[in-house]
């Protein structure tokens, strides 16, 4: 067995998860920063541009969320159960099925933003000026949507392994090229064009273009613990089977954390531009969670795929409760900062006295709530790790219902508080079925396990 299998599956579970997770978290707050970053220039063309970019920006982590902590984490727990069963061989030919799915969906996702988008963004509350910025953006960013699915799968297939470190070194590095190049191209500096808004579009897909030339190079190069053959297999249904049994439940799941945040942009467009651009620079500190949570959910994932695949249920247990326990830490401390001073947020992105006070009031009302949503989205990724997804889809989906069904009720009202309130209350929903899900076993109740550890390694352990 691999030594980063073998680490998965007995080394201290705390550590070792701080250990994998802290260039992970770390490199998923550069990745986040990097779209901070983007919009913070954009908001220098002026408020259509911002609004524009905010009516988009749901949309785009909708598809970030499920190439990369939905499907990508069905690829992930499909990888890491196979060789935590000594299927080393299956777990090399599901390299080929990921990339079918990642070229496959990432064409999908072009067709459906081309067609579907414009009038989206007109629902969610899109006018003249904003609307023609979002879907500029949007026609721009998700032409090149292959590119992103192909990078976030192939990354997923090498943390599968446990390796978190090379993916992190590429984010990274592209991170460092990619914050002074979307400006450039923003505003046209030294030889480069003057784009606009379009300018950081462009810069985002040769962001993920370069990346995934690197994760190709390091998997075929034999650098890795999986050798992938050079030519590509015949298609397995099975194999692509495994990997959309976590992928295609968890990509349900990821939309309606994004349909949530769309609909209350949606709602939030009942009280004017001011209100949208509010609530959607606001969110944007709620969609920091999501990257940061992954960070640790990746290799939480991992250790727990691979301890079901090596039979060991207990070690799986202790593992989901260790990662959401440091992950709602986290989060919850981000939210009491957002909550306690809104403006040192809001104010990197905007001076508007409209956008600050609808900003602030989502802030203080949301806020104190973050370390639900983090406990549950951990818990969430623990459960990709077993492959068992009911629960936490369900959690999901009564998160979306309640920011539905009170979302209206405060609309019709007239309360944009309580809006915010009824957005709280949905956090507190998702985290609380998870964690029920995870006490009662409820996650694990049909979950079949490979083979039991040999006698000699449960002892170490």
């Amino acid at each position: 067995m691999d030594a980063r299998t073998k680490l998965l599956l007995e080394g201290p579970i705390g550590p070792t998860l701080l250990r994998l997770a802290l260039p992970n978290v770390l490199v998923m707050i550069m990745q986040a920063a990097i779209g901070l970053i983007e919009t913070y220039f954009v908001a220098r063309l002026g408020a259509d541009a911002l609004t524009g970019m905010a009516l988009v920006f749901p949309v785009l982590m909708l598809f970030q969320m499920i190439s990369a902590g939905a499907m990508g984490g069905g690829i992930l727990s499909a990888v890491a159960r196979a060789l935590g069963a000594g299927r080393r061989a299956d777990a090399e030919a599901l390299v080929w099925h990921a990339v079918a799915l990642a070229l496959g969906l990432g064409l999908l996702t072009t067709l459906a933003t081309l067609l579907a988008g414009p009038k989206l963004y007109a629902l969610m509350g899109g006018r003249d000026g904003s609307l023609a910025a979002a879907n500029l953006y949007s026609g721009i960013v998700f032409s090149g949507a292959v590119l992103l699915w192909l990078f976030n799968s192939l990354a997923a297939i090498i943390r599968g392994t446990g390796n978190m470190v090379f993916p992190a070194a590429v984010i990274s590095l592209g991170a460092i090229i990619l914050v002074p190049l979307s400006p450039a191209l923003i505003f046209g500096w030294g030889p480069l064009p003057q784009l606009g808004i379009a300018g950081g579009a462009v810069a985002v897909i040769l962001y993920y273009a370069a990346g995934s030339v690197a994760f190709i190079f390091f998997l075929w190069s034999g650098r890795g613990v999986l050798r992938p053959a050079l030519r590509p297999p015949p298609l397995s249904w099975t194999r692509i089977r495994d990997i959309l049994a976590v992928g295609a439940a968890a990509s349900l799941i990821a939309t309606t954390t994004n349909v949530s945040i769309g609909l209350a942009t949606g709602f939030a467009g009942r009280y004017g531009p001011a209100a949208v651009a509010g609530y959607g620079t606001g969110a944007r500190l709620e969609y920091l969670l999501v990257p940061l949570v992954f960070g640790l959910g990746a290799p939480l994932a991992a250790m727990v795929g691979t301890s079901i695949g090596a039979g060991c249920r207990d070690r799986a247990v202790r593992v989901a409760w260790v990662g959401a326990a440091m992950a709602g830490a986290i989060t919850e401390a981000i939210g009491l900062a957002g909550a306690l001073a809104p403006e040192a947020w809001l104010g990197l992105y905007s001076q508007d006295p409209g956008v600050l006070s609808y900003g602030s009031r989502y802030l203080h009302l949301v806020g104190p709530f973050y370390g639900c949503f983090g406990f549950g989205f951990a818990l969430y990724f623990a459960a990709q790790g077993t492959g068992r997804l009911v629960w936490a889809l369900f959690a999901g989906a009564a998160r979306l219902a309640t920011v539905c069904i009170l979302g209206l009720i405060a609309v019709h009202a007239g309360s944009v508080a309580g809006l915010f309130t009824a957005l709280g209350l949905a956090m507190i929903v998702f985290g609380g079925i998870n964690a029920i899900a995870t006490v009662t076993g409820a996650w694990l109740s049909h979950t079949k396990l490979a083979r039991p550890l040999p006698e000699a390694v449960t002892e170490a352990r």
